[in-house]
């Protein structure tokens, strides 16, 4: 088969197509031809060495799977050969996404969504089981309660909010101008301009000073510091970002808040939840980009150097079409 390899951690450049054996399933595995990937920016952070210690080079990388199971190994009981399924690949365990084909336990993949085509369901395992595990595992989001979904136009933060407003919450986000129709769109209640104002004052005008309940971090920088100064009694920040610097929590400390560090976990149930969203309408995929699977360093390059590109929101979708 065909796969993108990542031969040393570095730049785009590192990735090389080559042909490798197509593996074979193991007990409670299937073997699923790759129909499409997507980009996401844990792809683009293991590929310059972020987290060099959890794998040994050379490596197929990338973090979800859209295809269809042609083979079963022994021991499968929840599908069979033809099923049309989607996942996101054991993170740091085993072989990732760029490829024609890949290997999974069959207790981490899920049926697609039956009106999403591949490239569309692609883009949402990773993402969309990472805000189903900040708003529901986690923060545990109740009907009712308001919440902060900072980078609402990124890949995470536009599931998060519609997930967030099919929970019933009173949804905030940040983004620039040109998204906030698109994220009104998508059922965000208030869409604050973080380039012309500042959210700290915004939220606490509009909430009459009491603040939101749940703070969603998907940028990093100050935001865990500053989202004590917006929580009301009892508060709850999530954050999916490395922490780079100290930070102070001072302003959290005063409300009694609750800070959760999510790194996502694999499983079948959590898909199949974000699948009866979608296919009631609740959830739907925002794909931006499309690139094949030889052009995975210029999809790559898009999406970590998207700062600055107003037109870019949403996910990349990676056709694995050989």
């Amino acid at each position: 088969m065909k796969a993108a390899i990542l031969k040393e951690f570095g730049p785009v450049e590192n990735f090389e197509i080559v042909e490798v054996p197509t593996p074979k399933p193991g007990f409670g595995e299937v073997l699923v031809k790759v129909f499409a990937t997507s980009v996401n920016p844990l792809d683009y952070q293991v590929r310059r060495g972020d987290y060099k210690n959890e794998l040994s080079l050379p490596v197929i990388t990338g973090h979800d799977v859209s295809g269809e199971i042609i083979e079963l190994g022994q021991g499968v009981e929840s599908f069979k050969i033809g099923d049309q399924v989607y996942y996101t690949p054991e993170i740091f365990n085993g072989p990732g996404s760029y490829a024609e084909y890949h290997c999974a336990h069959e207790s981490i993949i899920a049926l697609k969504p039956k009106n999403l085509n591949h490239l569309e369901a692609a883009t949402l395992p990773l993402a969309a089981g990472t805000a189903w595990e900040m708003l529901v595992t986690r923060a545990q989001l109740k009907v009712n309660q308001s919440i902060l979904i900072h980078g609402g136009a990124g890949g995470v933060g536009m599931l998060t909010i519609q997930i967030a407003k099919a929970m019933g919450a009173i949804v905030f986000t940040t983004a620039r101008k040109v998204h906030h129709q698109l994220l009104l769109e998508l059922g965000a209640d208030h869409v604050i301009d973080y380039k012309d104002e500042n959210y700290i004052e915004a939220i606490q005008q509009i909430t009459a000073g009491k603040g939101v309940d749940i703070v969603i971090d998907t940028i990093g920088g100050n935001t865990l510091s500053d989202s004590g100064q917006i929580l009301s009694q009892l508060g709850q920040v999530v954050t999916i970002v490395d922490l780079e610097k100290p930070q102070n929590l001072i302003h959290a400390w005063g409300k009694n808040a609750t800070y959760h560090f999510v790194f996502t976990r694999q499983n079948r149930n959590k898909l199949d939840e974000i699948t009866k969203l979608v296919e009631t309408g609740k959830l739907k995929p925002v794909l931006n980009k499309v690139f094949n699977l030889s052009e995975i360093g210029k999809a790559h390059s898009l999406l970590e150097f998207k700062e600055g590109d107003e037109n870019f929101y949403g996910k990349i979708g990676i056709q694995v079409d050989y």
